[in-house]
């Protein structure tokens, strides 16, 4: 965990700093836009790229790189197996080198160049997102779920036509996306539930019905399996990882909490944030269906970046003699988090050929 601190620190310290010398634009009399310090920004994300692009362990890293030295990717490879955008990537990067370090490099470069970008835009708080994308998990989650969160990463990119209602634009982006892990698919029917206003009697139902699939899950997962017998995700039906832990269902659900009193405040300083809350409400509805089956939680990927958007805002719908005091609670709070799931939880370490200590 060594180096994982030191990119914690390193990276919160960088973007602070990025947010502190940031430049102040106010729109409407009313919408505030902090643009963070492009150089300090630039340096977050490549603290952030150089941990995970060195590295050579953690979740699935070995089996990437197993098949990466293992196979040749020529076409006849690539078409027989799922995804193929992402075995024409790795064609393409076997002709530059046959380290299997490039692949894994190369793909922390692209999601993380994406995530950061997206939230250097958006966010309201730059440090607070990217303190939260490390300590709530999805960064540790990007070295493990390669494929998806790439794909995750660019749907992201997509933010601005998702907020414009370009759903033409937005549509192409999960085709591309899928090219690399079809579960971006979901992202399709999923844009109409989105472009809903926030809080409206829709999201209601929809985590109406999340409660109710978790409460009958047994019968919805016959269901589901049945649907997909025929596909590339047949295999998941033997999978049982069990559920998701009920703090991290906890940690979701609080950002929300928040944002849902403060409901009018958000719409007044942020005018476009209906879509940013209804995907935070999606990846909350997928990760509380995942109590029963882990292997839902692998959906709430998609939607878990723009929980790092909502979270930057929350400081701004406290009254302005608390936002300190708010500020500091986020940062402890995530940081007990952090060291609960990769300390006591799951005992990460992390190694690497090129960093050592």
């Amino acid at each position: 965990m060594t180096f994982l601190w030191i990119n914690l620190a390193l990276v919160f310290i960088t973007a602070f700093f990025a947010r502190y010398f940031a430049t102040i634009l106010i729109k409407n009399n009313s919408t505030v836009l902090v643009k963070p310090n492009k150089v300090l920004m630039f340096g977050a994300m490549f603290i952030l790229v150089a941990i995970a692009g060195l590295r050579s362990n953690i979740g699935d890293t070995f089996n990437y790189v197993d098949i990466y030295t293992s196979n040749d990717f020529t076409w006849n490879y690539i078409l027989s197996h799922k995804d193929i955008g992402f075995g024409i990537l790795q064609r393409q990067l076997k002709k530059i080198s046959e380290d299997p370090q490039i692949l894994i490099f190369t793909t922390a470069l692209i999601t993380n160049v994406f995530i950061i970008l997206v939230l250097y835009k958006y966010s309201r708080m730059f440090e607070i997102s990217v303190y939260v994308y490390i300590t709530g998990g999805l960064f540790l989650v990007t070295m493990n779920g390669i494929r998806q969160t790439l794909a995750a990463a660019i749907i992201f990119t997509a933010t601005k036509f998702l907020m414009e209602g370009s759903w033409k634009r937005y549509f192409l982006v999960i085709i591309f996306a899928s090219f690399f892990h079809q579960s971006a698919l979901i992202l399709l029917p999923m844009y109409f539930v989105v472009r809903c206003k926030a809080w409206s009697k829709a999201t209601v139902a929809l985590v109406l019905l999340a409660i109710i699939i978790v409460l009958g899950f047994n019968q919805f997962s016959s269901i589901l399996f049945s649907a997909i017998e025929d596909t590339q995700y047949s295999d998941y039906k033997g999978v049982n990882e069990g559920g998701a832990n009920i703090l991290r269902v906890a940690v979701e659900s609080v950002p929300l909490f928040i944002a849902f009193l403060g409901r009018d405040k958000l719409k007044e300083i942020f005018p476009g944030s209906d879509y940013i809350v209804n995907m935070a409400l999606l990846g909350f509805v997928f990760m509380l269906i995942s109590t029963q089956n882990w292997i839902f939680a692998r959906f709430s990927i998609y939607f878990g970046l723009y929980q790092l958007i909502l979270i930057s805002w929350i400081v701004k719908l406290f009254r302005k003699r608390d936002e300190k005091l708010i500020y500091y609670g986020i940062l402890v709070c995530y940081f007990i988090y952090y060291y609960y799931e990769n300390v006591i939880t799951l005992n990460i370490l992390y190694k690497s050929n090129y960093l050592s200590w």
